[in-house]
């Protein structure tokens, strides 16, 4: 594996990154309904909104967000999270607005607050952003009034994220309790491994990250307390419960080069892999997924994969995620 970045500097970004979010989330007076990272929900926020999503699974509700807006401010490409949320508003009887970095003013240079006041004005009563930069929901929620959902941002956090996989686990395991959970791949630009780890390890999961040095510095075991790194996939496959494959993020591998070769050798989950942990053991990925890479066919069609599960559940998680900030929550 050869790498166009010592591990030193890799450290130093890592670090900037979290720095960066974190000055963005210098306290300020935000909606209570915004979602905006996992620190920002009580234990009761997080209990709540999982079992209203179980309610929605079993018997949604007829439109009770009829007449509210939604705007969905997208400045990256999505598939599953845009098009849950999307699908999530609508059946809750909301409108919808997509707004897209290539398709609108944004293109033109106008700022991300402008953007997010505009559509204020124009009805939307929460907006729901992704954006490439560390801390921009905070950012946006600071000059706002309604309620903001993070839907993804930079390196920093994916919260709806980890609460649909949270959820998904909670369908075939009675509790978290204990659960010992391996992330595996790309942990220095993954949103989601941060944002499960820091809501797992608050409900007791046991949470280890995998992955080669290049893609997962030392310093990532101080993202939530009890994180624990390995670096031999194959030595922590048996102790695992669930395994989280996560993609290489190829469009941020800025000054870091690479070997798939390697990668492939040493971290894709495949079936001789897979016979190494449990026989009951689940096998998640957050999406998007690219089969050859981090996992091979046989394992993401596998009985063990809750790939699509995922999927579906995410579209109750955020149901209730949109139920709870525009004012509907029960």
């Amino acid at each position: 594996m050869s790498l166009g970045e010592d591990p030193h500097s890799r450290s130093q970004r890592f670090r900037r990154s979290i720095r960066s979010a974190s000055l963005r989330k210098e306290r300020f007076s935000h909606s209570s309904r915004s979602l905006l990272d996992i620190e920002s929900l009580s234990d009761s926020d997080i209990h709540s909104l999982l079992k209203e999503a179980g309610r929605f699974k079993i018997s949604p509700r007829k439109s009770p967000l009829v007449r509210r807006h939604v705007a969905l401010l997208f400045y990256e490409a999505s598939t599953r999270t845009r098009c849950s949320f999307e699908l999530a508003a609508k059946s809750l009887g909301a409108s919808t607005t997509l707004v897209s970095a290539t398709a609108s003013s944004i293109e033109k240079g106008e700022s991300l607050v402008d953007t997010g006041a505009t559509l204020a004005a124009m009805g939307a009563e929460c907006i729901v952003i992704r954006h490439p930069s560390s801390g921009a929901p905070h950012v946006l929620a600071r000059h706002l009034t309604i309620p903001i959902v993070n839907a993804g941002d930079g390196m920093h956090e994916h919260p709806s994220q980890a609460l649909l996989d949270c959820y998904t686990i909670l369908q075939h395991r009675r509790t978290l309790d204990g659960l010992r959970l391996l992330l595996v791949g790309d942990i220095f630009h993954s949103r989601v491994a941060r944002s499960n780890a820091l809501l797992l390890t608050r409900l007791r999961a046991q949470v280890t990250f995998c992955g080669p040095p290049a893609l997962l510095p030392d310093i990532a075991e101080t993202i939530a307390p009890g994180v624990r790194i390995t670096r031999d996939f194959d030595a922590a496959l048996p102790g695992a419960d669930v395994i989280m494959m996560l993609r290489v993020q190829k469009e941020r591998l800025s000054g870091l080069q690479l070997s798939v070769d390697d990668y492939i050798r040493d971290y894709q989950l495949t079936s001789e892999r897979l016979a190494l942990a449990p026989a009951d053991v689940l096998v998640m990925h957050p999406g998007p997924m690219v089969r050859g890479m981090e996992l091979t066919s046989e394992v993401a069609d596998s009985a063990r994969s809750l790939v699509l599960e995922q999927v579906r559940n995410g579209v109750s998680v955020r149901r209730a995620i949109l139920l709870r900030a525009l004012g509907g929550h029960t």
